[in-house]
């Protein structure tokens, strides 16, 4: 029976470096490289790592009448999110919501003058394009001739600016277009780490090549997927199917702050979102919601694991969670009791005994983005 599983562009050059691969999304991508998970997250944290993001969709949205307000306008009918609001050149966090108030999946979207960019996750890129295909008013294209890296790390614009020198320029969250090697490449400086970075959107047919120039520079190493989970846990980023889904609210992902006043109740452009009246109603007042923990001891706290009060009673489980070689230790997240409040203790059930963890905010390390 045929693999099921798609590759990348870089799927013959993961295999030349010695990488694992997994599947992954109904794709095949590479979970480490010899340096192992451990060593490639430091690496990422002190220097620069190359990670294959190919796997997540990219999406062009284009207004019928030339008109970026139309393309706006319509993008806020299923995000909760100030669209309208957002400069030529820059790029914001958001989610497509459902009717009930949960999260269908969660995306990056840039205005690139006569058209919206949007980077959904791999898994729910087709439900996200047949979402995006019921607005009036625009065309929705997907990409299927770029690939996407990202550059990670407090060396990651020293390496990227000797291949394209106009990156310096640019501060987190700006999305632009520049030239390498007579390519044009579509740059955010942006990334799911909580460094300093880049995501890069490259022609297939180059992409490659410009894989292979970044690896050339000093600072840089192949990345897998293993210490882009570990990464992102770190920085207190949520991932989607984990510490969000379907029926996961915004402000019980933790993810309220990605709601502006605009779009709150009293706002400008109130609404109009699915599960709208669920979702605003409970900003700043959800029973529960996603936190950090602190497990004691050496041993991860993995997702899946039951959470109890200090009296016995369930509270929750782990929906993400393991050890964090920058921190020195394990680390999870969950969505808890909102009253709880830090630096309380609860248990989890380990191996058929109770372990405490602590409470704690999130993120877990301290951003290092550009501003």
């Amino acid at each position: 029976m045929p693999d099921p599983t798609r590759r990348t562009g870089l799927y013959d050059l993961h295999v030349e470096q010695g990488a694992r691969m997994v599947p992954f999304a109904g794709w095949d991508m590479p979970v480490q490289f010899p340096m192992g998970v451990m060593a490639e997250h430091l690496h990422t944290r002190q220097r620069a790592g190359l990670f294959d993001v190919s796997h997540m969709g990219q999406v062009l949205v284009t207004p019928d009448d030339g008109q970026m307000a139309t393309a706006a306008a319509a993008l806020e009918t299923l995000i909760p999110a100030d669209v309208a609001g957002l400069a030529e050149g820059r790029q914001r966090y958001g989610l497509f919501t459902n009717e009930a108030g949960g999260i269908l999946d969660d995306l990056m979207f840039a205005n690139r003058g006569d058209h919206y960019l949007l980077v959904v996750n791999a898994a729910c890129a087709e439900q996200d394009i047949a979402h995006l295909r019921t607005l009036a008013g625009v065309t929705v294209t997907p990409v299927t001739d770029r690939g996407l890296v990202a550059l990670q790390g407090p060396q990651a614009e020293s390496a990227l600016a000797r291949l394209v020198p106009g990156v310096a320029d640019m501060r987190f969250m700006d999305s632009t277009a520049l030239d390498w090697d007579g390519v044009a490449l579509w740059i955010s400086r942006s990334g799911y780490t909580g460094e300093d970075g880049f995501e890069i959107s490259v022609p297939e047919t180059r992409l490659a090549d410009f894989a292979r120039a970044l690896l050339a520079q000093p600072e840089v190493a192949p990345i897998g997927l293993g210490a882009r989970d570990s990464l992102r846990l770190e920085a207190g980023m949520p991932l989607y199917g984990h510490d969000m889904d379907a029926g996961v609210t915004p402000a019980r992902a933790a993810l309220g702050w990605s709601i502006p006043k605009v779009r709150r109740t009293g706002g400008a452009r109130a609404g109009g979102f699915p599960g709208a009246d669920v979702i605003l109603a409970e900003l700043g007042t959800a029973p529960v919601t996603r936190r950090g923990l602190r497990p004691e001891g050496r041993a991860p706290i993995r997702e899946g694991v039951a959470l109890f009060s200090d009296d016995g009673a369930p509270i929750g489980t782990v929906s993400s969670g393991g050890f964090g070689p920058s921190v020195g230790g394990p680390i999870a997240m969950a969505r808890i009791p909102a009253e709880i409040p830090d630096g309380a203790t609860i248990q989890a059930e380990l191996r058929g005994k109770r372990v405490p963890l602590t409470v704690c905010a999130l993120p877990f390390v301290t951003p290092s983005y550009k501003r």
